[in-house]
């Protein structure tokens, strides 16, 4: 009877781990290309540069483009987080007690998942957008849209901004953001519960664990899905073992993941002050 109540638990937990990470862990593992159940140490992401259209005579051979092909690797690594239960602790609580600490543990493995993603950001330096003293202005940000526009960086939807909470407040104080006569009523920032917005073909994404450095200037970045390479070996998984010398379950939450910047191009870094008087 005691085995069969261990696995219950056990299979619970397991699951709800995996929910939080799903529901609410990573809010950047979407917004970058992604490959799953990598077998090995490490993966590699194709970079394939442009082709060119070329004419032929009648009979002719077809010309080919010749397209330069780049391997990018991408190393995984192995992430843990786990924490105990004690036996006689969970007939003291409620039992959302369990769901707390399976939150906590997607969670903490959700935030290493986007530090993995903005790690690779933080990577490109091709394109910078200097802070010149101040916060996220739509000179900025008109800036950063016509280099993605001379680059030829697809406007296709796929287009992300992660950003810190101090320029997405900044946002609200640009009229065409939050006016309904530019970007229509539906994609008003206040529309809905979700904290991701449509605007200028980008989705806009508040994020508490952009780099700031001593200066307090913030680096944001702005980039297609394309450029960013997210690697998982394994998923989250949860392993629960019951130590008798400690009349408490061990829970272990796990993964093994990477991330690596694909294309520099994709990419523009925008630092933004957030000084008081910025």
């Amino acid at each position: 009877m005691a085995t069969s109540i261990d696995q219950a638990f056990i299979k619970q937990f397991e699951r709800e781990v995996h929910e939080a990470y799903q529901r609410q862990g990573s809010k950047l593992r979407n917004t970058v290309r992604t490959i799953n159940n990598v077998k090995g140490a490490s993966t590699t992401f194709q970079k394939v540069g442009k082709g060119t259209a070329s004419t032929k005579s009648t009979h002719g051979m077809v010309p080919v483009m010749n397209l330069d092909h780049t391997n990018v690797e991408c190393t995984l690594q192995d992430y843990y987080a786990g924490d105990w239960v004690d036996r006689l602790d969970e007939l003291k609580v409620n039992i959302d007690e369990r769901q707390v600490i399976a939150s906590a543990g997607a969670n903490a493995l959700g935030r290493k998942t986007d530090d993995l993603i903005l790690s690779a950001l933080a990577s490109a330096s091709t394109n910078e957008i200097s802070d010149a003293d101040t916060g996220l202005t739509k000179s900025k940000i008109l800036e950063a849209f016509e280099t993605f526009g001379d680059l030829d960086v697809p406007d296709d939807g796929q287009r992300f901004a992660v950003i810190g909470w101090k320029q997405w407040s900044e946002l609200l104080a640009i009229e065409e953001f939050v006016s309904a006569d530019y970007i229509g009523q539906s994609n008003l920032p206040y529309s809905s519960i979700t904290q991701a917005k449509m605007w200028l073909g980008t989705i806009w994404i508040p994020h508490s664990g952009l780099p700031i450095d001593g200066n307090d200037i913030r680096s944001c970045y702005w980039y297609h899905k394309t450029s960013i390479g997210h690697a998982s070996g394994s998923d989250v998984q949860t392993d629960v073992s019951w130590h008798g010398d400690r009349a408490a379950h061990f829970v272990n939450n796990m993964m093994s993941q990477g991330a690596s910047l694909v294309d520099d191009s994709g990419v523009i870094t925008i630092f933004c002050d957030e000084t008081p008087d910025a």
